[in-house]
């Protein structure tokens, strides 16, 4: 599994070790990765092509340094991690899934501003875990929007958890790690 972390974090950021962390218990290999903008030392995100290059590069050089083809790899992370990801499955790399935490439907008080035109082509299992209260889309906005994505989705609520989910980070991980079980038959490490 490869994880992109926010648009704020890096690959190194609290969340997104508990999130690896978490999921690595079920024996699945976990890689962590940085953008292109946060290597260089800079603070705000690069442009969309140059983050969707950098996660597909990133999903290719996995799966070969694995032995297998990025179909079996899932991709996911946090916020504009997950989203990112979405967008490279959406626009052609083979995956195995996709797990979103807190996916940042819209901006803050923008609720007419959805990052879903490319939903309607993820037609691989997607997994959506976001806080009760994430100000970047409610549960009520999130299930509607995920209802065109061709592909099997589940949701999962963080009851009080807002967008950074901040003490709820390792549910998160725990919610991945559940449904990677569930989904693909991942047995349990010994």
């Amino acid at each position: 599994m490869l994880i992109a972390p926010g648009a704020g974090g890096s690959a190194g950021s609290p969340a997104l070790t508990a999130l690896a962390d978490a999921i690595a218990v079920t024996g699945v290999t976990v890689e962590r990765m940085d953008f292109p903008y946060r290597l260089a030392g800079r603070r705000r995100p690069d442009a969309p092509a140059v983050l969707e290059a950098s996660v597909r590069d990133r999903a290719v050089a996995v799966a070969k340094r694995l032995g297998v083809g990025t179909e079996e790899l899932v991709l996911g992370g946090r916020s504009m991690g997950g989203r990112i990801c979405s967008q490279v499955v959406a626009g052609g790399l083979p995956s195995a899934g996709l797990a979103m935490v807190s996916y940042p439907l819209h901006p803050p008080g923008r609720p007419e501003r959805h990052r879903t035109s490319h939903f309607p082509v993820l037609d691989v299992p997607c997994l959506f875990v976001s806080g009760s209260h994430d100000a970047f889309g409610s549960p009520a906005e999130l299930l509607e929007a995920a209802e065109v994505i061709p592909g099997p989705v589940s949701h999962v609520w963080l009851e009080g958890g807002d967008h950074g989910l901040g003490k709820h980070a390792s549910d998160a991980g725990r919610a991945v790690a559940r449904w990677l079980i569930e989904t693909f038959a991942v047995p349990l490490a010994s």
